[in-house]
């Protein structure tokens, strides 16, 4: 969309441990008593993207899309997300479906709608 660079400065898709140890200023510390596909995960991973922006808000994600669970034991459609900012709020998403596809989308809706609700609630 023409003018998105007035507004999206960035992102990623921090798929492992190691891409986010990729970026800059960030070590093992930061993942200390902190296990994947948790909100506390998710609020970390929307939290240092968003600061490696230098951006008002950032918006994490992590779990499990499916066909199969995660390492950790969720099932597969379950995610959490975050969205950090002047105001921080997370969830937790458990779609009941191992549609990979699906879950995807569902996840990537879902983390849209947290970032609409927490906008709406900054008047």
């Amino acid at each position: 969309m023409p003018g998105a660079s007035a507004y999206f400065i960035g992102g990623g898709v921090h798929y492992t441990r190691k891409s986010l140890l990729s970026l800059s200023g960030t070590g093992e510390a930061m993942f200390a008593g902190v296990r994947g596909a948790t909100e506390p995960w998710a609020l970390l991973i929307a939290r240092t993207q968003r600061d490696r922006c230098s951006a008002t808000w950032g918006v994490g994600e992590s779990g499990a899309a499916g066909p199969t669970g995660n390492r950790y034991g969720d099932s597969p459609g379950h995610t959490c997300l975050a969205v950090t900012g002047p105001q921080e709020r997370s969830r937790t998403l458990e779609t009941g479906s191992s549609d990979r596809y699906a879950n995807m989308l569902a996840f990537a809706a879902a983390g849209l709608q947290l970032l609409v609700e927490v906008l709406e609630d900054q008047g």
